[in-house]
């Protein structure tokens, strides 16, 4: 198996008149109607599954992961080997497989967007300040100092 790598799942029909497949998970004949292609190989749709969680693969989406000989879903590749940071506004750690905002070089949980002087949370397109690595609304910002300070908006 690859070291790291994504690779796409896809759901194939059976053939009859083709030659039979052996499923690589169990080894056994795929008599069923629709099987996995994946890996190069082919599945049972209850073989192919996340050597963590135990979901099945083709139900989670079109792609997996391998990474030291495990089969993994993204969401548990990501726990696993993705890369965490911390939270500028709450210094709390982000996991890897968790959304976050964006601001300059600072990253931020979801909840924790929001102006740091009246906690009123960004929704998509609101405009917000960085002034001294601090997210301020407008109002807060216009309040205050604007020489020199960064714009953005919330995507």
């Amino acid at each position: 198996m690859v070291f790291d790598k994504e690779e796409s799942v896809s759901l194939v029909p059976l053939q009859s008149k083709g030659k039979p497949r052996v499923c690589a998970g169990c080894n056994r004949r795929i008599m069923d109607r629709f099987m996995l292609e994946a890996l190069d190989r082919y599945w049972h749709e209850d073989c192919l599954k996340c050597a963590c969680c135990d979901c099945r693969l083709g139900d989670v989406g079109s792609t997996l992961y391998t990474r030291a000989n495990l089969i993994l879903c993204h969401k548990d590749y990501l726990r696993l080997f993705g890369m965490t940071g911390n939270c500028a506004a709450c210094s709390k750690v982000i996991p890897a497989f968790e959304m976050v905002m964006r601001a300059r070089e600072n990253v931020y949980h979801l909840d924790c967007f929001a102006c740091q002087l009246c906690s009123q949370r960004f929704c998509v397109g609101d405009k917000f300040f960085l002034k001294n690595n601090m997210i301020l609304c407008q109002l807060d910002y216009e309040g205050g100092h604007q020489n020199g300070h960064s714009v953005g908006q919330a995507l």
